[in-house]
């Protein structure tokens, strides 16, 4: 496993951690841990492409780590009644089409990657 992949893999294990320091007012440890997570984030990019190791593990794994922070945020807004539960659902519902469009190209071979 390379460099950008253990990057990842480290993001996905800071989003339990952050939605901890969230949900128990935590608020400085949640920024920091939410910060450092969107700091790796382009991290591992960048080490991705400079050392040519872009692989269909980083390429699924990265928007994965996004998408599950970000919506733990949503929802830990939600439970700390900051934001309304309607448009977490309708947050849900257009990244589980997106996911449903990218399984699709994944099937016929084609990866489709994040992007900017």
């Amino acid at each position: 496993m390379n460099t950008a992949n253990k990057i990842t893999i480290f993001r996905i294990v800071l989003v339990p951690f952050f939605m901890y320091f969230l949900l128990n007012e935590m608020y400085i440890l949640a920024f920091v841990t939410f910060f450092i997570a969107s700091i790796t984030d382009h991290l591992d990019g960048e080490i991705a492409r400079k050392q040519e190791k872009v692989t269909d593990f980083g390429k699924f794994a990265d928007p994965l780590a996004d998408k599950a922070l970000v919506m733990t945020a949503f929802v830990c807004f939600v439970q700390l009644h900051q934001v309304s539960a309607v448009a977490i659902i309708l947050m849900f519902i257009r990244e589980f089409v997106v996911m449903s469009v990218r399984l699709m190209a994944a099937k016929k071979g084609d990866v489709i990657a994040a992007n900017i």
